[in-house]
């Protein structure tokens, strides 16, 4: 079919790959930061462009026939009536709209009425959050906001020269909290609940499609968010999970349908196929391992993930509950960290760095175990994140989320999503694919890790710190 590009507009940069349409073969790439000081809480949207202009230049979409965008979710762009800008993109987690959030909680009547609405609870980085921050913070700026757009919708229009029409796609939409992925609609009561008034919101358009072409003959795909690019790019379908490491951590996993959870523990995404991408969120992943490596004196994760392979499974006993920041899986948003099972043969700095692991490692199987109560099925897991290279991490995971573990190559899989979103709408537009059936891309290169022998092993360190927190947060996930 020729040759196709996906960019990811990331909250620090933009990254561009150009890919062989049939294989999905990365042929050129291209980058550039953000004109943005670090990663502040408004940003103006043109900083995207810039960038994006800067990441294609040097011909590097010389013979491109199609481009799909991947942006950060959970920025919102608030546009007048005349398609400008009303303020700067709020953008990131945006820890001032936490009170909005729980003003929104109440306004509705609580997390189950949420649940049951759009298929998640309002957090503070959330596009519905945000507006009711607007609202009560820039009323001014609220009154004036008549369209309301996500950062991929922005820049897919921005491409297609500002047409009248304004698009996006299901996976972006699910992540707004005013769209329900089990119904496939907007709640614009929702988005009058916490803006004010109504706005208008983009068409949301199938997986396949093409939001438009540019007056070149350039055509644009359908864009989606991060999170779904990433998914895309990574080749997910039924029966694998994705396991995130970074700050906090998170677990994904693709299902045929929408899970509504009244505990609000699992976010119902929609994602970039026409399927469903249940999501289940730690606070507390490699910022354990950060916590522990400083405690005991150590400069970086390689030096504590050597230490902790000195250990042995089960830290001789010591079991590290990391709910350092609070944790939101299980929902204990005011607890501190639990160190537990000290005795004198288990106070050496080996134990502590392998608790560490394991402590982390377990939250991330506990939010596993949260989609497979769901009858989510998961065989394989893909584990993301610079950590998952550690050898800590590798010698454990396998084991302890009972499950075979693809390490991945590190490569920008959002970007590589976006291109093969691309591909499958110029294929779907000269009738060589199938819209309900997406391009058969060669998967990632990655280690392949299994649980083999050391599975009743993990499971004994599982149960271990499983009694440790029901008899430290009995009920916990009740």
């Amino acid at each position: 079919m020729g040759i196709v590009a996906g960019l990811d507009s990331s909250p620090e940069f933009t990254r561009i790959v150009v890919c062989d349409a049939d294989t999905g073969a990365v042929l050129k790439q291209g980058y550039a930061p953000h004109p943005v000081e670090g990663r502040p809480s408004d940003v103006d949207p043109q900083a995207w462009l810039l960038s994006l202009g800067e990441a294609a230049g040097g011909g590097l979409l010389e013979g491109v026939q199609a481009i799909g965008v991947s942006a950060q979710q959970n920025a919102v762009v608030p546009l007048d009536a005349q398609g400008n800008t009303v303020r700067p993109a709020m953008v990131g987690g945006d820890k001032r709209a936490q009170v909005a959030a729980a003003d929104l909680v109440d306004a509705l009547g609580g997390r189950e009425a949420w649940a049951q609405a759009v298929g998640c609870v309002p957090q503070a980085a959330q596009p519905v959050t945000k507006l009711r921050w607007l609202n009560k913070t820039e009323p001014d700026a609220a009154l004036r906001t008549a369209v309301l757009l996500q950062a991929h919708d922005w820049l897919v229009w921005q491409l297609l020269g500002r047409p009248v029409r304004r698009t996006t796609d299901r996976g972006g939409a699910s992540g707004t909290g005013y769209w329900s992925a089990a119904t496939g609609a907007y709640r614009s009561d929702l988005v009058e609940l916490a803006l004010g008034h109504q706005a208008m919101l983009p068409e949301v358009i199938g997986p396949a499609d093409a939001a438009g072409t540019t007056p070149e003959g350039l055509l644009i795909s359908a864009g989606t968010g991060e999170t779904m690019a990433a998914a895309f790019g990574l080749g997910i379908g039924l029966g694998d999970a994705v396991v995130s490491l970074g700050a906090s951590g998170s677990v994904m996993a693709v299902h045929p349908e929408a899970l509504v959870d009244n505990t609000g523990m699992i976010t119902a995404l929609a994602d970039a196929t026409g399927m469903h991408l249940p999501v289940v969120t730690t606070l507390n992943a490699v910022r354990t391992l950060r916590g522990a490596a400083e405690m005991l004196g150590l400069s970086d994760l390689e030096s504590l993930s050597d230490l902790a392979v000195k250990s042995t499974p089960g830290a001789h006993g010591l079991v590290l509950l990391p709910y350092l920041e609070g944790e939101r899986t299980p929902n204990l948003p005011h607890t501190a960290g639990t160190l537990s099972g000290l005795r004198r043969e288990s106070m050496k700095p080996e134990h502590l760095a392998r608790a560490a692991f394991e402590g982390m490692l377990c939250g991330l199987a506990d939010a596993l175990d949260v989609l497979r109560g769901r009858g989510v099925e998961v065989r394989r897991v893909f584990l993301l994140g610079a950590a998952a290279e550690l050898s800590a991490v590798q010698a454990a995971a396998p084991a302890l989320f009972g499950a075979q573990v693809v390490v991945p190559q590190p490569a920008d899989y959002a970007a590589i999503g976006a291109a093969r979103q691309a591909a499958w709408a110029l294929g779907v537009s000269q009738g060589t694919l199938d819209p309900r059936t997406p391009p058969m891309w060669q998967g990632p290169a990655a280690q392949v890790l299994e649980p083999g022998e050391e599975l009743a092993v993990g499971q004994a360190v599982r149960q271990q710190f499983v009694s440790v927190r029901e008899q430290t947060y009995p009920g916990a996930f009740r």
